[in-house]
């Protein structure tokens, strides 16, 4: 079955969604021992989450981009992603999603989160010819998310430099076997009809 051109891939359970972050050792790691973000992680500065594992490694470029050391797993309540969804505008302008470019701008600024589709990865890190959503939180969404949202913070660092190694040495095989079970979100027409280019 063909891929559509936006979808919402993600691991999630009945109540919880799986995103990930890349962070410096002197946040991820207070963040994985306590299970929220440390105080020196800003509240009032934009955070993107990305559901997409392979995105992530293709930011981080698999954990070893300065600053980017620690990868994180963060699970979060299913009720505030929609609810980050909803309140959500693309990132830009795009001609027939928004009026015109003022009437964009104006959304824009405000909305609490933006999203942005970028190709999706394949385990060599490539892009794939469709996309994945990257969901930038700011103002109260990035607060909702560090406090009221997140259940729990894993460190996945370890597996992110095992697949690494395995994708180097051509073992593609074991190292889809390692990738976490990302499937189709069921996020429905009221989340995502605005948020389609």
């Amino acid at each position: 079955m063909e891929e559509p051109q936006h979808r919402i891939r993600a691991a999630y359970s009945e109540s919880t969604i799986t995103v990930y972050q890349a962070y410096s050792p002197e946040i991820g790691l207070p963040a994985v021992r306590d299970g929220r973000f440390p105080t020196a992680w800003k509240r009032d500065r934009m955070t993107w989450i990305k559901p997409s594992f392979l995105w992530m490694m293709y930011r981080c470029g698999w954990g070893t981009k300065t600053g980017q050391e620690t990868v994180l797993a963060v699970e979060i309540s299913r009720d505030g992603f929609e609810w980050a969804l909803r309140n959500a505008c693309l990132s830009s302008y795009v001609r027939g999603v928004h009026p015109d470019r003022a009437t964009w701008q104006r959304q824009l600024r405000r909305a609490p989160t933006r999203v942005q589709w970028d190709p999706e990865r394949d385990l060599r890190l490539q892009p794939l010819p469709y996309r994945s959503l990257q969901l930038g939180l700011s103002g109260e969404a990035a607060r909702r998310y560090a406090d009221e949202w997140t259940v729990s913070i894993r460190d996945v660092t370890p597996l992110t430099h095992s697949l690494h190694a395995r994708v180097s040495r051509g073992e593609l095989d074991s190292a889809v076997r390692l990738l976490p079970q990302e499937l189709p979100y069921p996020a429905g027409e009221e989340h995502l009809a605005h948020l389609l280019e």
